[in-house]
């Protein structure tokens, strides 16, 4: 199905108003709704209220985009917020199908679940179909459903065609706010690859990495240059969530600990923040590789290009943020002392011949482990 016949039908059912989390199951749509009404969204939780306010704005119903992932965080909103039981506020929810069939391991429990976990919540739900006709149909009868709870429009991968935008440049928007720049040049030039081979060269202790491909970047890293893979923990699912595992192992640990975010898993669990600052842990460092985009989903934009992470840092309680955009400045931002923020601007995408790592999660967590009690 092409993105323009759905959203057609969409728009045919008063559903135009759009706010989510992307997901790769419909990259082309996200791509195709990246100029229409839509408010990106930091989390699915976010986008709930979001779409709630909508409709108590509008009376109209709004739309929630996200990963089945991302239904998880919906349950409180969902329960406590949207429910006929409480408010009675309407919404469409879309979500991606990921594990359905052959998936990596962090969608395969989700993929299972997932229509009983709407069933138990009282969602009534539907999967597209890829004829027009039937899509038609198959939202119409979501839509008349959607009075005083919330419905669900499962989509399968492969569903919608691939959608062509034009290519857009990659800008980083960078504030002139931002605390201790170190050598800014005012150009990108780093891809995230680039950057992680540099925090290689200097330091050689924990690293958690977050989900997606800074992960995978890590580990081809270090089957690049021939080093084992005991010291990183490859947060391969709960985005947002590597900063609050990387202080669980500082606060336990005298090791040294670096956190290897990106500016989508930042913003979505950003209140971890203010758990870390005031810890004042002196033996963890918090990198955010920042490209202003869900480089993993298809490089939907992120809102990181409006966000402070520095001044938000500091204000949380770090000892120090910087930001940097070269390899010289990141070098230098890693002899910092104490509990120290470090957003480095990087290029969007990532190599198309990039693998996945080739252990499996619990391979990666015995060997962490072991790692962190020698």
């Amino acid at each position: 199905m092409k993105c323009e016949d759905l959203y057609g039908i969409f728009e045919e059912n008063g559903l135009d108003f759009f706010s989510g989390v992307p997901d790769s199951t419909f990259k082309s749509w996200m791509s195709f709704l990246d100029d229409k009404n839509i408010v990106p969204a930091v989390n699915e939780c976010e986008a709930c209220g979001v779409v709630a306010g909508y409709h108590l704005a509008t009376g109209k119903v709004g739309v929630v985009y996200m990963q089945n992932s991302g239904l998880g965080k919906t349950v409180n909103p969902g329960t406590s917020l949207l429910s006929k039981e409480v408010y009675g506020i309407p919404a469409f929810l879309m979500i991606g199908w990921r594990g359905e069939g052959k998936d990596e391991p962090q969608h395969k429990m989700m993929g299972r679940i997932m229509k009983k976990q709407l069933e138990v919540l009282e969602i009534p739900y539907e999967i597209l179909p890829d004829d027009v006709e039937e899509a038609r149909e198959v939202i119409k009868r979501l839509k008349e459903q959607a009075t005083e709870h919330p419905v669900a429009l499962i989509v399968r991968k492969g569903v919608l065609e691939k959608y062509r935008e034009k290519d857009k440049e990659n800008e980083i928007k960078v504030k002139e706010k931002y605390t201790n720049e170190l050598n800014l040049t005012g150009k990108v030039e780093m891809s995230r690859e680039d950057a992680i081979k540099c925090v290689l060269e200097k330091y050689n202790g924990a690293i958690v990495s977050t989900t997606g491909k800074a992960s995978r970047e890590l580990f081809e890293e270090r089957e690049k240059i021939g080093e084992g893979h005991e010291r990183d923990f490859l947060t391969v699912g709960s985005m947002g969530c590597a900063s609050a595992i990387g202080l669980g192992i500082a606060v336990s640990r005298d090791k040294e600990v670096y956190v290897f975010d990106g500016d989508g898993s930042a913003l979505m669990q950003m209140g971890s923040f203010a758990t870390i600052g005031s810890l004042k842990l002196k033996n963890l460092k918090h990198i955010i590789f920042d490209n202003q985009a869900y480089d993993s989903t298809g490089g939907q934009r992120t809102v990181s290009g409006n966000v402070d992470f520095g001044v938000v840092a500091l204000g949380c309680g770090y000892d120090k943020a910087i930001t940097v955009d070269d390899k010289d400045g990141l070098g230098k931002a890693l002899d910092e002392e104490g509990l120290c923020l470090i957003r480095v601007l990087v290029k969007k995408g990532a190599r198309k011949d990039l693998g996945r790592p080739t252990t499996s999660t619990f391979e990666n967590k015995k060997a962490f482990m072991e790692y962190l009690r020698k």
